[in-house]
C-alpha cells in the first residue's frame, strides 16, 4: 500500500499538528505490523526535520529495513519523497493498556490488560511465580521481539496474586491468604471482569499450577496450557520438613531462590542470582511474599491421572493442549517429568531446553516464543506465521489414545486438527543469534523435518 504523507508547517500550531501526525518510536514498536511502503514528503521546520529523521533512521536500523544512507534520511539533507518499506507506518496505533484490580471472593487480584480481545480468539492469561510479579516474571518474554508477532494476534492479560504486584501494600492482618485452589477460582472473576469467553494460560511454577488447576475446573473456559516448571504434586513430608529446618538458617528470599534456581546456575551465574535476589528483596512485599509462598507450600496435589484406552478413558485430566516447560538444570524437571507423565498424551508436549535454568522465559524468550508460536499453531491460529527452519523428529507414546478429535468446533480455519501425538522435546545448542535452529526432539520411530 503506498501512501504519499506530506506535511506542510507555517507556524506553531502547524508545527504542533504536524507532530501529532507522526508515530512515537514507542508506538511504532507497538503497531499492528503489516508490510506496508509509505511515501514520505515531509517539508519542516529544521528542528521538527531532525526530529523525524532521528525517529524514522531509528526504526529503519532497528528493523534492519534500510541503512540510514539507503533511506534518504541522511544528516544535512532533505527528507523530500524518499520512498521507505516500513513496517505499520502507515497504522500507528498504540496498544490499549489497562490496569484494574478485579474484586474476587478471595481478595482483590491485580491485572494488566495490553491490546483488545480480537473477535472469538482467546486471551493470553498470565500467572506468575513466587517471588515475582508479572513484569519480572514475563517481561523478558513479551519484550522479545519475536513475541511481538503473536502479540499483534492476541490481546494478553496479566495477573498478579494478591499483594505481589509492584507497589503492593503490606495486606490486612485481618486477611487470610488464599489457598492455591482459591487463587484458581479467582480466574473466573477475572474473565467475567474483562468479558473474555476463553483464555491461553501461560504460568510458571505456582502460576502453573493455579492456572492448571483452573482448566481442570473451568475446561470450557481454557482452550491451551504453556506450563513452565508446573509442579502437580502436594509437598511431599519430607520437603516440608526440610523447609521447616531451613527457615531457622535461611531468609526468605533463599527460599524462594532455591525454588526458582538449581545449585548449578546459583553457583555459575552470580549476576542473575544476585538481579533476582535483589528484586525479591527489595521491590516485592515481605509479607504478602511468606503468605503467598506459605500458601503453595500448603498445595493439594492436582489429583490428575493419565487416561489408558479400555481402562480409566473417564480419568480426570486437563482437556485442553498443554505445553510443559523447563530447562535442563531446573530444580522442577523431575516434578515436570512426573507431571508430564499424569497427563494426557495426545494433548500434551514436554519441552526440555538445553543449556537452561530455572527461568526459561528470563534466560530463552526466543525459544521458548519459537515453541510458543508452534503451540498456538498447532491449536489452529496464526497459521501464517514467520518461524525458523526446524528439524523435528517425534516420538508416538506407546500408550497413545487412537483418536484425539477436540470437542471444540472451530469456526476459523483448521478445524480438523491432526492427532497430537505425546512429543518430549529437548533444545540443543540452539543460538538466538541465528536465523536458522535447530529443535531435537528425542526419537525411537519416526522422524520428520520442517
Amino acid at each position: 500500500m503506498l501512501l504519499c504523507i506530506s506535511a506542510q508547517i507555517w507556524g506553531a500550531h502547524q508545527h504542533q499538528q504536524a507532530s501529532q501526525q507522526i508515530p512515537s518510536l514507542m508506538e511504532l514498536d507497538e503497531v499492528d505490523l503489516e508490510e506496508n511502503e509509505a511515501q514520505v514528503n515531509v517539508n519542516p521546520l529544521p528542528v521538527f526535520e531532525s526530529q523525524v529523521n532521528k525517529q524514522i533512521t531509528d526504526l529503519l536500523e532497528s528493523r534492519r529495513t534500510f541503512s540510514a544512507v539507503q533511506s534518504g534520511f541522511r544528516a544535512g539533507h532533505g527528507c523530500t519523497s524518499a520512498m521507505l518499506k516500513l513496517w505499520g507506518l502507515c497504522k500507528p496505533v498504540v496498544l490499549p493498556w489497562q490496569e484494574d484490580d478485579v474484586e474476587t471472593p478471595f481478595g482483590q487480584v491485580h491485572c494488566t490488560m495490553k491490546g483488545v480481545p480480537k473477535g472469538s480468539r482467546p486471551v493470553i492469561m498470565t500467572f506468575h511465580d513466587i517471588g515475582l510479579n508479572y513484569k519480572s516474571c514475563f517481561n523478558p518474554l513479551f519484550s522479545h521481539e519475536d513475541m511481538q508477532e503473536i502479540m499483534r494476534h492476541f490481546a494478553v492479560c496479566h495477573v498478579d496474586a494478591p499483594g505481589q504486584h509492584e507497589g503492593a501494600s503490606t495486606l490486612s492482618t485481618e486477611y487470610t491468604y488464599p489457598s492455591m485452589d482459591q487463587l484458581s477460582e479467582t480466574l473466573p472473576q477475572v474473565l467475567k471482569h474483562f468479558r473474555f469467553k476463553s483464555v491461553i494460560g501461560l504460568g510458571s511454577g505456582a502460576g502453573a499450577y493455579i492456572l492448571a488447576k483452573f482448566a481442570l475446573n473451568h475446561p470450557d473456559k481454557v482452550e491451551g496450557l504453556v506450563l513452565i516448571n508446573i509442579n502437580a504434586r502436594a509437598e511431599s513430608v519430607i520437603d516440608s520438613l526440610t523447609h521447616k529446618m531451613t527457615g531457622w538458617i535461611q531468609a526468605l528470599p533463599d527460599h524462594v531462590l532455591n525454588h526458582m534456581f538449581g545449585k548449578e546456575e546459583i553457583q555459575n551465574n552470580p549476576d542473575l542470582i544476585a538481579t533476582y535476589r535483589n528484586h525479591i528483596t527489595n521491590d516485592v512485599n515481605q509479607s504478602n511474599l511468606a503468605q503467598f509462598f506459605k500458601s503453595y507450600q500448603s498445595r493439594r496435589g492436582l489429583e490428575i491421572e493419565r487416561p489408558v484406552p479400555g481402562r480409566n478413558i473417564n480419568a480426570r485430566t486437563l482437556q485442553c493442549p498443554a505445553l510443559l516447560v523447563v530447562g535442563d538444570s531446573s530444580p522442577a524437571v523431575e516434578a515436570v517429568v512426573e507431571s508430564n507423565a499424569k497427563l494426557n498424551p495426545t494433548q500434551t508436549t514436554l519441552l526440555k531446553m538445553a543449556d537452561c535454568g530455572g527461568l526459561p522465559q528470563v534466560s530463552q524468550p526466543g525459544k521458548l516464543t519459537e515453541a510458543f508460536k508452534y503451540f498456538i499453531q498447532g491449536m489452529g491460529y496464526m497459521s501464517s506465521a514467520s518461524m525458523t527452519r526446524l528439524v523435528r523428529s517425534r516420538t508416538a507414546s506407546g500408550s497413545s489414545i487412537a483418536s484425539c478429535d477436540s470437542s471444540r468446533s472451530r469456526s476459523h480455519a483448521n478445524d480438523h486438527q491432526p492427532v497430537r501425538e505425546h512429543t518430549d522435546v529437548s533444545m540443543e545448542n540452539v543460538s538466538n543469534s541465528t536465523v536458522d535452529q535447530t529443535v531435537v526432539m528425542s526419537s525411537s520411530k519416526t522422524e520428520d523435518v520442517c
